[in-house]
């Protein structure tokens, strides 16, 4: 059975008690809101997604798209829950007030976005991928493009896509083949095909508006000539209701191991119009603003999925009968205790449990650094909060994802051979989180992006927003009066230190030798990961210990505040020091076979 209730009091904590010493300073447009709305907000946004979302998860799954006569339909009750969700405003949540969007920050649009891709990940795709595309045209679209476009996809009316990949490449776009032949009028004709395209066709809305990856007849070799266009379904009138084809088909859908209610599609596109979005042979810069957005969207689905997840497996453990606690029965009452009396058990719903807390208050940090880098009033700021938000994307898409993988795995395990088979909807959960894995850039490209681009850019500069913040926390808190504090403060400072001291041998390695930070990659993403999260518990265990030590009727909330935190620094953190051992032996036994033993 698939459990959820939103962690409501969780997000709170995050989003109200958690950064409020963030060093992004003051943002602008965000006086008229408060913590009552945004408390409302997220309410009315569990109600959805309980009510209305997470009944078509499982059932949606079984039932899949359809490709018929080239139309594809999505599940039952899908398209009905399409319409409730955007009339409900949710699909323009955080989108620009100028195109009918609400203007509301990321730190809580992310939030939602937890949510949503809780309860039905497939469902989540469809908006997504149309918050990506409005937000690469409104960095680089023209005004007209972005006027008769934008209101319509930001209110749900159309929807978006991204078309990056075609069959024979994946990642190296600099081989893409699709053609576009300018015309007299400023148009373009596109011809060529994409594969994976999430959304790529569907029943829920009356446009599907493709921003796609092309060439033009003289454009340079390789990625340098590569141009974004944008490209109807339909061609809209001048009124804005909906013309003639455009030349775009459906090939076929693609059969997936998991999000089956999400149509992912090979796309035909057959002298099809489409206009420049930005300026020619500079369309991946402008691709990469709705990457950027995606890759940090992609770790929030994780995020999700773990939460699911792990109160799936803890409604299970309290109700699966099997066996007696080690230190004797608890429920004599019954026949056998509970499963979740179990240190085993327990070990597995603590580690998902941690994850997911984790990975929110990190994901929070980053929300608030998306909305620093758009809107900070103080330039300075502005800038710090860019730099952090360009290390933090890997990190966030990457070890969200790795660990709802692991957070799904544990979920089944916990059910046992209930958990296997499909009746009680935990299997598709592993099945669901596989793919966050590898779409928007796989997990390893993530960590080469941190070790190749991230890390050396500038001089390091955009390292030291992270750890300067991690390095003032760690020298205040090993002086606090709390022996836990101080014990956990340590235990950060060490890891802090594996951090310090990897990032200089593989910034002094990989200039000699640039395999040797390809080497290095998963694990130094992992590290700064886990240094990240351990930061945000240790905030989380100060606050958590001056409530209580003030008093306050909430005391169980903040007790397991300060147990969680325990169990990630016990249980978690220890892996830092594993990574970094991995780091320091270099590449040699990483690359020593030889290509003919494999």
């Amino acid at each position: 059975m698939q459990v959820y209730n939103a962690p409501l009091r969780d997000m709170r904590f995050v989003l109200h008690e958690l950064f409020q010493e963030d060093e992004f300073g003051p943002v602008a447009g965000q006086d008229e809101f408060g913590p009552e709305l945004y408390d409302a907000i997220l309410e009315e946004a569990a109600r959805v997604t309980q009510e209305v979302l997470l009944p078509l998860n499982a059932t949606g799954d079984i039932e899949g798209c359809k490709l018929e006569n080239g139309v594809v339909r999505t599940p039952t009750g899908f398209k009905e829950a399409y319409s409730q969700f955007c009339e409900g405003g949710w699909a323009a949540l955080a989108s620009p007030v100028e195109y009918g969007g609400q203007g509301l920050p990321e730190a809580v649009n992310k939030l939602v976005e937890e949510m949503i891709c809780a309860t039905n990940l497939s469902f989540s795709l469809y908006p997504g991928l149309t918050h990506g595309a409005t937000t690469a045209l409104m960095g680089h679209g023209s005004e007209d493009l972005k006027s008769f476009y934008l209101p319509k996809m930001i209110s749900g009316e159309w929807s978006g896509t991204m078309c990056l990949t075609e069959a024979h490449c994946g990642t190296d776009l600099g081989l893409l083949r699709t053609r576009a032949e300018p015309q007299e009028d400023g148009s373009y004709r596109l011809t060529g095909g994409k594969i994976f395209i999430s959304a790529g066709d569907h029943d829920l809305t009356d446009n599907v508006i493709h921003l796609v990856l092309a060439r033009t007849p003289d454009a340079p070799k390789g990625v340098k000539g590569i141009s974004l266009f944008l490209v109807p379904k339909y061609l809209p009138k001048d009124d804005g209701s909906v013309g003639p084809a455009n030349g775009v088909s459906v090939a076929a859908i693609e059969h997936k191991m998991g999000l089956k209610a999400s149509a992912t599609c090979q796309l035909e596109f057959n002298d099809s119009k489409g206009w420049v979005v930005g300026e020619l042979n500079k369309g991946l810069a402008a691709m990469f603003t709705m990457m950027n957005t995606e890759r940090v969207s992609v770790g929030i689905q994780g995020l999700g999925v773990n939460e699911i997840a792990y109160q799936s497996a803890v409604a299970y453990a309290k109700d699966r009968l099997q066996g007696r606690a080690l230190g004797g029965a608890k429920r004599p009452d019954l026949p056998a205790d509970p499963i979740i009396v179990h240190p085993d058990v327990r070990r597995m719903l603590m580690t998902m449990r941690v994850y997911a807390e984790g990975c929110r208050a990190l994901g929070q940090w980053a929300a608030r650094g998306l909305d620093a880098e758009a809107n900070a009033i103080d330039p300075a700021d502005k800038a710090r909060a860019a730099d952090f938000v360009a290390l933090m994307t890997p990190v966030v898409k990457a070890l969200f994802t790795d660990l709802a993988f692991d957070a799904a795995n544990l979920a089944v395990q916990v059910h046992g051979g209930h958990g296997f088979i499909r009746d009680h909807g935990i299997e598709q959960f592993v099945r669901d989180a596989r793919i966050a894995q590898i779409y928007e850039g796989t997990n390893g490209v993530q960590a080469l992006d941190l070790v190749g681009r991230k890390m050396p850019a500038h001089m390091g500069r955009y390292m030291r927003p992270f750890f300067h913040a991690v390095s003032e926390q760690v020298e205040t808190l090993t002086r606090h009066e709390d022996k836990a504090i101080t014990g956990w403060a340590a235990a950060l400072q060490q890891a802090f230190g594996a951090l310090q001291l990897s990032t200089g041998m593989i910034a002094q390695k990989g200039m000699k030798d640039p395999e040797e930070a390809g080497a290095a990659a998963t694990d130094y993403l992992r590290l700064l990961g886990l240094v990240g999260i351990g930061h945000c518990f240790l905030k989380s265990a100060r606050i958590a210990t001056e409530r209580l030590a003030e008093g306050t009727d909430e005391t169980a909330f903040y007790t397991a505040k300060l147990a969680t935190t325990g169990f990630f620094f016990d249980r978690i953190l220890p892996q830092a020091t594993a990574a970094f051992l991995a780091i320091k032996s270099g590449k040699r036994s990483t690359m020593a076979l030889e290509l003919e033993a494999f």
